[in-house]
């Protein structure tokens, strides 16, 4: 009768695996991961118990603290971006940049005050905007990015109780940015779902809006909302405004691109006169 022996090597190799699944059973995915490495280290540096466990607790950290910024990442949308060492604090005619530099240490995320930028079309707000949720994403805050018509019309369901969800949503991150209000014209339910999102953050939770409108033309945004004026009451009363002043920086980058591609074409007509 033939029997089949099972080796040390074998056996060590098949605990290692049985080992690995219980692990990851339990969340220790990284120690799962790296636990043939992490035996090899430890026997051959003579790792005690207390280091060991040092080891396992450090990297287990490390990749729930990777975890959580990738989820908060994706939850708050922030999509492409330039980082605030590009923009050109010398462009706009006005901005008070040690109110930006202050938003961007997330002094008034604790405080629930809010937030607003306010300038013409292409001046950097939703530049500033987003460098700001990024830096309270990295801070391990939750941040909400959207556009106003993003935001609208994700609120504009048939569904009561879908929409209690969404506006609990909302309501819940530590930051809420809402970009381009003004930009295109609601009518007066679209008034009352964005003042539902206000009201329910006022004094809880920080918001971030930016708009080309000043507050006294809301209502052409809003045209006959009753609740206008009570949003911007709530909007307005912890806040810091900030005011941009200026061109438009894609007019001038597109300025400046027209004018590099002209200088090829005038120096060929130069040198053809010339011959």
């Amino acid at each position: 009768m033939n029997s089949q022996t099972t080796t040390p090597t074998q056996l060590t190799s098949q605990t290692t695996i049985e080992l690995a699944t219980q692990l990851t059973n339990i969340g220790l995915r990284v120690t799962a991961a790296s636990l043939s490495d992490l035996i090899a280290r430890a026997t051959t540096q003579r790792w005690s118990p207390h280091i060991l466990l040092e080891q396992i607790a450090a990297s287990e950290v490390a990749d729930k603290s990777r975890r959580s910024l990738e989820r908060r990442l994706r939850h708050a949308r922030l999509g492409r971006f330039k980082p605030i060492a590009d923009f050109d604090w010398l462009w706009p005619r006005k901005i008070d940049r040690p109110m930006i530099e202050r938003a961007l240490t997330l002094d008034f995320i604790p405080e629930a005050r809010n937030l607003i930028l306010l300038g013409a079309n292409g001046l950097g707000k939703t530049m500033l905007t987003k460098n700001i949720a990024y830096a309270a994403v990295l801070a391990g805050h939750t941040v909400v990015f959207r556009t106003a018509p993003e935001l609208l019309a994700d609120l504009q369901c048939d569904s009561p109780a879908l929409r209690r969800r969404k506006f609990a949503f909302y309501a819940r991150p530590a930051l809420l940015c809402i970009d381009e209000v003004g930009y295109l014209s609601y009518d007066s339910s679209a008034a009352d779902l964005l003042f539902e999102v206000i009201n329910r953050r006022y004094e809880r939770g920080s918001i971030i809006i930016t708009t080309n409108r000043v507050f006294k033309d809301w209502n052409t945004v809003f045209p006959n909302a009753a609740c206008i004026a009570t949003l911007i009451d709530r909007l307005t009363h912890h806040v810091d405004l900030l005011l941009i002043e200026g061109q438009s920086y894609r007019l001038r980058e597109s300025e400046l691109e027209t004018a590099a591609r002209r200088q090829p074409a005038q120096a060929k007509k130069a040198s053809s006169q010339k011959n």
